[in-house]
C-alpha cells in the first residue's frame, strides 16, 4: 500500500485525481494491518511530512499519520519512540544541508497519540532536555515559535527545576536576537505573532512558576545593560517586559537603582534601549516600566544618568505620537520625560520644531485617539511655556500651532509640575544647569541662575547693555575704595572678555543682595535695581568714589565743571531730577520742591480714565526703519504751565493748566510760529505736558508708554480729605499738584507698576494691561532761564527766550519683562540693544536728514533676548509683540538713553572725548590675568568633559533615523492603512520603522 500511495503523490495526475485515489489509500488504512505493512506506511507519511517539497505532500503525510495514530496505536507508539525522536532533534531527518524545518510540527503531531502510553512518561523527559539544548543554540524566531508552540501545548516538555529556570533565561537571549529581516507588511506581522508566541509561553511558565521571574528579569537587564555587543538587543524585549505582574514593580526597580554593581553606563545603557520599547507595537503596560524606572533613579539622585538619557531620547518618543498604535505608550512616557526635566529647558526646546509639524498631522488625522492627545500635548506644552518662559521667539510658531486647543488653569499646571519633579530639592540640581557648549552665535555671555535669581540677571544684562555705564565701570581704577562697584566691574569684565558661554554671578549676588530678601525666593526685579543703584551711588557719595574720566572738556564752565565732577557714577548715568509744585486754588500761591530720581515710577491710569496719547508723531509703521534725528531746533522751548497765566475764572477748572506741545507738528490750519520753523506758542498746544513717542501700532483701547507718562505728569486735583494746607492762607486748601522734569537722566528708568495689592485675596496682583513701547520717547523737561542762554550760546539755532519746556529725545535700548501672575512667582527676561550716538554733526540747511548709514537706522540696530544662561538674536517687533502672544509676558522696567541734544551735549560730549582718549577700556592687570586664567581653565574643563562624555554617552543606544518618522509624515500623504501616520496602517516602510 506504501508503493500505491508513493506512486500517487510522485504522479503527474492532477490533485483532484490524485485526492481520490489517496482517500482510498486512507480509508484502507483504517482496517487492521499488519506490523510491516504500517511500519512503511509511517515511514512514507514520516517522509512526505519531513521532507515533502509541497504543501500538498506534507498535508497528505500529516492525514496519513494521524490515521495510524488513531487506529494503529500500538504500531505508532512503537515508531514513534525515545531514540527515533532524539535521533530527529539531534541530527535532523533529511540528506546533508537540506535537513527539514519541520521536526517540531512533526513531534508534536506524534505526541497527542502516545500521552498515554508507558513510553509517554521518557518521551517527554528527552523533549524537555532536548528544547533546553535547541534553545541555548538561539534558534530563529520561527523555529523558537515553533518550540513554545509545542510546550504551550504540551507542558509536560517544559523543563523543571532549576532547568525551567535557565530555560527562562535562554528564551529571552532568543528573544533579544530577533530580528525581522523583511519589510514586507505580511512578513511582519508573521513575526510579530512568532515573538508574541515565544513571550507567551513565558508568561505561561511564571505563572505556574513565579520563582521563575526575577532571574529571568535579571537576565533581561543583563542583556539591555550590556555595552559589549556591537549591536543592540532587539526591541522584541518589549514582550517579555508585559507579562511581569505589576505588583513586583517597585521591588524590581528598588533592587535595581539601590545595586551598587551596576555601573552609571550600565543602567543609562539599560533605560536608554527601555524606552525605544515604546515603538513595540504589542506592548501592555511598557510606559509603566519605563516611567517606575526613570523615576527609582530621580529617587537615587542619578540625574546626570536621567539628563543624557532624557535628552537623547525624547525627540524618537516624541516622533512615535505620529502612529496610533504606538501613541498612548509613548505619550505616558513623553509627559514624564518633559514634566520632570525641570531644571533646563533644553529637552523642551528639542522638540519645539517637530511640534507644528506633529499637531498637523494629529488635526488630520482626525480620529478620538488624535483628539485626545492633541489635548494632552496641548497641556504639555502650556506647562513648558509656564516652567520656561523667555523665549518668545522660539515659542511663537508652536503658539500658534496649538492657540485652538485648550488651555490648562495655573493650578492645574502647577499640580502636574509639583508631581513629577525629580526632587523638590531645588539645590540639587544646581551643578545640572543648561549645557552650553560655546558661546552663543551672538557673541554674547549668558549668567547662570543661582535659584530664582533671573531677576538679578535681567538687570545686570541691562547695566551691562548700557554701554556708556559699561564702559565708565570698566575704566575705573585699581583700589578705588567702592567694593560693590569693584565686584561689578569685575563682573562686567567677564561679561565683556570671557569664553565661557554663560558664568556665575554668586559673587555680585551675595555682595548686591538686599538683607530682606528671601534666599532662593523670586524677587522684584525693579526692588533690586532700586536698591543696587542707591548702595551703588551711596557707596561712591561717602567719600569711596574714583570716577573722574569726564572732567576735561573745553566747553564746560567751572560751574558746570564742578557740577559734574560732584556727581556720582550714578548720578551721571541715571540721575535726573523732578519739581513737584502745588498751587493753592484760593490765593494762587506755588510750593516747589526739586527730587531727584533714578527711576521714574509710571502707574496705570483708572480704567474709566483716558489719557490722551500721542498723536503729534508719526507711528513706526508710517515713517519706517529710517535715522529720526532731533528737529532743526531740539531745544523747542515754550512757556511753563504756570508763568504768565491768568487768573482762573469762576467755575472754570480747566484752566488752571496751560496745555503745552512739545513738538512743532501743526494741526491742520495752524499758523507757524514766526520765531521759528518748530517753536510753537503756548495757545496753539492741545496736550498738556505730552510725553510723546513713535510707537508700534496698538489696539485702540490698550495703553502706551506715554500715556502712562502723561498721567504721571499730569495735574492732581487735592480737595476733600486730600486738601493742601497753604501757608498763605494758613489753611486747608483745595490745590493742584503737578510734576515737572527738571533734569532728564542719561539713562532714563521707567518702571510700570503692575503689581498692585488686593484686599480681597491679601496678595500682590498682576495688572497684565498689554503697553505699547515706543522705540523713540520725546520727554518734556523743564528749562531754566540761565540753563536756556547756556545751551543756545553753544547751538547753531536761536531758541525762544525765558524759560519753558524741551523736548529730549530717548531711544529705547532694554526692556526688562516678567513672565506670570505675581510678583513672587514668574521668571524675568530681557531684550536689550546698545544704542550709541549716531547722529551726523552737519546737517544740509534745508532741515532735510542726511543719509546715514546701515548702523545708523534706528530699527535696524540688533536686539538680544537675555534668559539666564541663554541669549539670542532678536528684534523689536518680537519686543512688541511678545504680550500679544505670551499674555502673562508683559514689560515692566525699560531703559532709554538720551540722544545728544542741547541739554545734554556736555555729558555727551565728555563721552565721547573719553571714548576718543581711551577708547576700549583697558583693565588693570589683575583683572586681566583672573580673565585670562580662567579663560585657560575653560578650556581645559571642556577637554576633559569632552573625553568623559565621549566614554559616557557612547554606552547609549544609537537610533540615528527617528526623524524619518516626521520626513515620511511631511512627504507621504497619501499612505493609508492601520499603522500610517495618518490612520494607524500603510506601506510596509513606514510599519518596519515604527516597529525597528
Amino acid at each position: 500500500m506504501d508503493k500505491i500511495l508513493e506512486a500517487v503523490v510522485m504522479s503527474s495526475y492532477p490533485n483532484n485525481v490524485k485526492q481520490g485515489l489517496v482517500r482510498r489509500v486512507i480509508e484502507a488504512a483504517k482496517q487492521p494491518m499488519d506490523s510491516e505493512q504500517c511500519w512503511s506506511m509511517l515511514e512514507l507519511s514520516t517522509k512526505l511530512y519531513l521532507t515533502g517539497d509541497t504543501k500538498y505532500k506534507r498535508e497528505i503525510g500529516k492525514e496519513v499519520l494521524e490515521v495510524y495514530g488513531h487506529y494503529h496505536p500500538e504500531e505508532f507508539e512503537e515508531f514513534f519512540n525515545v531514540r527515533f525522536l532524539l535521533s530527529l532533534l539531534q541530527e535532523g531527518y533529511g540528506p546533508l544541508g537540506k535537513r527539514s524545518h519541520y521536526v517540531l510540527d512533526y513531534i508534536q503531531l506524534g505526541l497527542q497519540f502516545i500521552l498515554e502510553s508507558p513510553s509517554a512518561n521518557s518521551i517527554f523527559s528527552l523533549l524537555r532536555i532536548e528544547v533546553l539544548r535547541k534553545v541555548c543554540e538561539r534558534p530563529s524566531p520561527k523555529q523558537c515559535a515553533k518550540i513554545s508552540k509545542l510546550l504551550t501545548q504540551h507542558p509536560q516538555c517544559i523543563p523543571t527545576g532549576k532547568h525551567q529556570v535557565l530555560f527562562c533565561q535562554q528564551l529571552i537571549r532568543c528573544i533579544g536576537q530577533f530580528q525581522c529581516v523583511s519589510e514586507g507588511e505580511e512578513d511582519i506581522m508573521e513575526f510579530l505573532e512568532q515573538v508574541n508566541k515565544v513571550s507567551g509561553l513565558l508568561q505561561r511558565i511564571w505563572r505556574t512558576q513565579t520563582s521563575a521571574i526575577l532571574p529571568s528579569l535579571k537576565e533581561l537587564f543583563t542583556i539591555i545593560s550590556s555595552t559589549e555587543e556591537q549591536e543592540a538587543p532587539s526591541n522584541a524585549l518589549a514582550s517579555v517586559v508585559q507579562f511581569v505582574p505589576l505588583e513586583l514593580m517597585d521591588g524590581v526597580i528598588r533592587n535595581l537603582t539601590n545595586d551598587d554593581s551596576i555601573t552609571d553606563v550600565q543602567m543609562m545603557t539599560a533605560i536608554g534601549r527601555m524606552i525605544d520599547w515604546v515603538s513595540w507595537p504589542l506592548g501592555k503596560n511598557i510606559d509603566k516600566w519605563i516611567i517606575a524606572l526613570l523615576k527609582g533613579l530621580a529617587a537615587v539622585k542619578k540625574f546626570s544618568i536621567l539628563i543624557e538619557v532624557t535628552l537623547s531620547k525624547i525627540e524618537k518618543v516624541f516622533s512615535k505620537l505620529l502612529y496610533p498604535i504606538v501613541r498612548e505608550g509613548a505619550l505616558s512616557v513623553l509627559q514624564y520625560m518633559l514634566l520632570s526635566f525641570q531644571h533646563s529647558h533644553e529637552a523642551f526646546h528639542l522638540l519645539l520644531p517637530h511640534i507644528p509639524r506633529l499637531v498637523a498631522s494629529l488635526k488630520k488625522e482626525d480620529s478620538n485617539s488624535a483628539t485626545s492627545s492633541l489635548e494632552q500635548l496641548a497641556e504639555l506644552i502650556h506647562c513648558m511655556f509656564f516652567r520656561f518662559s523667555g523665549f518668545p521667539d522660539l515659542y511663537e510658531p508652536v503658539l500658534e500651532a496649538v492657540k485652538a486647543l485648550p488651555i490648562p488653569n495655573e493650578d492645574r499646571i502647577k499640580h502636574l509640575l509639583g508631581q513629577n519633579a525629580w526632587t523638590s530639592q531645588k539645590n540639587e540640581l544646581a551643578c545640572f544647569y543648561p549645557r552650553l557648549v560655546s558661546k552663543s552665535e551672538t557673541g554674547k555671555i549668558g549668567l547662570i541662575n543661582l535659584g530664582n535669581t533671573c531677576y538679578m540677571n535681567s538687570i545686570i544684562q541691562s547695566l551691562f547693555m548700557a554701554s556708556d555705564f559699561r564702559h565708565s565701570v570698566l575704566n575705573l581704577t585699581e583700589g578705588n575704595s567702592q567694593p560693590l562697584m569693584t565686584k561689578l566691574q569685575w563682573l562686567f569684565a567677564f561679561l565683556e572678555h570671557s569664553q565661557r558661554p554663560a558664568i556665575s554671578p554668586e559673587s555680585f549676588l551675595s555682595a548686591s543682595w538686599p538683607p530682606w530678601f528671601t534666599p532662593g525666593a523670586q524677587q522684584d526685579c525693579s526692588e533690586y535695581l532700586k536698591y543696587l543703584l542707591d548702595r551703588l551711588h551711596e557707596e561712591e557719595k561717602t567719600g569711596k568714589r574714583i570716577y573722574q574720566k569726564l572732567k576735561e572738556s573745553s566747553l564746560m564752565s567751572q560751574a558746570v565743571e564742578h557740577h559734574y565732577l560732584n556727581k556720582t557714577l550714578i548720578e551721571k548715568m541715571f540721575g535726573g531730577k523732578m519739581m513737584t509744585k502745588i498751587r493753592c486754588l484760593k490765593c494762587l500761591n506755588v510750593s516747589s520742591r526739586e527730587e531727584a530720581f533714578t527711576d521714574l515710577s509710571l502707574a496705570f491710569p483708572p480704567p474709566d480714565r483716558h489719557v490722551r496719547g500721542s498723536t503729534s508723531v508719526l507711528p513706526v509703521e508710517e515713517i519706517g526703519p529710517q535715522f529720526i534725528e532731533p528737529p532743526e531746533n531740539p531745544s523747542q522751548l515754550t512757556g511753563s504751565p504756570w508763568i504768565q497765566r491768568k487768573a482762573p475764572m469762576a467755575g472754570d477748572p480747566a484752566a488752571s493748566l496751560m496745555p503745552v506741545e512739545t513738538l512743532g507738528f501743526q494741526e491742520p490750519g495752524e499758523a507757524a510760529n514766526p520765531l521759528s520753523g518748530d517753536a510753537v506758542g503756548v495757545d496753539a498746544a492741545k496736550d498738556p505736558l505730552s510725553a510723546l513717542g513713535e510707537q508700534a501700532c496698538a489696539p485702540k483701547d490698550s495703553r502706551s508708554v506715554p500715556d502712562l507718562i502723561n498721567y504721571f505728569l499730569s495735574p492732581e486735583r487735592l480737595t476733600a480729605e486730600n486738601k493742601y494746607h497753604c501757608e498763605k492762607c494758613a489753611s486747608l486748601q483745595d490745590a493742584e499738584k503737578v510734576a515737572e522734569l527738571t533734569e532728564g537722566p542719561h539713562y532714563l528708568i521707567l518702571t510700570l507698576l503692575r503689581f498692585s495689592f488686593d484686599p480681597r485675596t491679601m496678595k500682590r496682583k498682576k495688572i497684565l494691561d498689554n503697553v505699547s513701547i515706543p522705540v523713540v520717547l520725546k520727554l518734556p523737561v523743564l528749562v531754566a532761564p540761565e540753563e536756556t542762554e547756556e545751551v543756545c550760546r553753544h547751538g547753531k539755532d536761536r531758541a525762544a527766550p525765558g524759560s519753558g519746556f524741551m523736548s529730549v529725545l530717548y531711544d529705547l535700548c532694554s526692556v526688562v519683562v516678567h513672565s506670570g501672575i505675581s510678583s513672587e512667582s514668574g521668571h524675568y527676561y530681557c531684550y536689550s540693544r546698545e544704542c550709541t550716538d549716531t547722529v551726523p554733526q552737519g546737517q544740509p540747511r534745508d532741515g532735510a536728514p542726511k543719509p546715514a548709514s546701515d548702523k545708523q537706522l534706528d530699527f535696524e540696530i540688533q536686539w538680544y533676548l537675555f534668559n539666564d544662561t541663554r541669549v539670542s538674536f532678536s528684534s523689536f517687533e518680537s519686543v512688541s509683540n511678545v504680550t500679544s502672544f505670551f499674555p502673562k509676558d508683559t514689560a515692566y522696567v525699560l531703559f532709554y538713553r538720551q540722544r545728544p541734544g542741547r541739554q545734554s551735549c556736555l555729558l555727551h560730549e565728555a563721552l565721547a572725548e573719553a571714548g576718543r582718549l581711551h577708547g576700549e577700556p583697558s583693565l588693570h592687570k589683575d583683572l586681566m590675568e583672573a580673565i585670562s586664567k580662567d579663560n585657560i581653565l575653560y578650556l581645559q574643563e571642556q577637554e576633559k568633559e569632552a573625553r568623559n562624555r565621549a566614554a559616557y554617552i557612547s554606552a547609549l543606544p544609537k537610533s540615528p533615523l527617528w526623524w524619518r518618522d516626521f520626513d515620511r509624515d511631511k512627504d507621504d500623504d497619501s499612505s493609508s492603512g492601520g499603522c500610517s501616520p495618518a490612520a494607524g496602517g500603510g506601506g510596509s516602510g513606514s510599519f518596519h520603522g515604527l516597529v525597528f
